[in-house]
């Protein structure tokens, strides 16, 4: 039992302990995006499951995932899969068709472009998400030139 613990012990200290700068840290968000997504998928796909054999289930949920504490987590999720998503197109664009103009100036400027640019496209979709759960959930509606809905 123990060795079975010890590889996640080591590759926890890995991570946490090298300090490799931009890329160490591009690297340990695309893993980390990476996780919560698929994490968010498989809790999407069971409580979706449930429609249709326990309803009652299947309702509560959706009256969770309403609460703020969760829609908090959708705005994040939402930055993850952006992040991925562009983060994956970086290391698809330097690995396929970069590979020999590889350098690590040039990859700590790709590492912060990627950064920008997530937070870019994130930006208008969480301020949005964040709206909509101010006005629904506790009733202040920031935008009041917009109105409710």
């Amino acid at each position: 039992m123990a060795s079975s613990v010890s590889p996640i012990k080591t590759t926890a200290a890995g991570y946490v302990g090298y300090q490799g700068r931009e890329g160490h840290y591009a690297f340990l968000l695309h893993r980390l995006t990476g996780l919560g997504t698929l994490l968010f998928l498989l809790i999407h796909i069971l409580d979706t499951s449930t429609v249709y054999f326990f309803p009652a289930l299947y309702e509560h949920a959706i009256a969770l995932y309403r609460s703020t504490p969760f829609m908090l987590g959708e705005i994040g999720l939402v930055f993850a899969v952006v992040y991925h998503g562009v983060n994956g197109l970086r290391i698809a664009v330097t690995d396929l068709w970069m590979p020999k103009r590889w350098a690590i100036q040039t990859q700590r400027k790709a590492v912060w472009t990627t950064l920008v640019i997530s937070v870019i496209l994130w930006a208008p979709a969480a301020l949005w998400m964040l709206y909509n759960m101010l006005l629904h959930n506790h009733g202040i509606n920031i935008l009041p030139f917009i109105g409710t809905h």
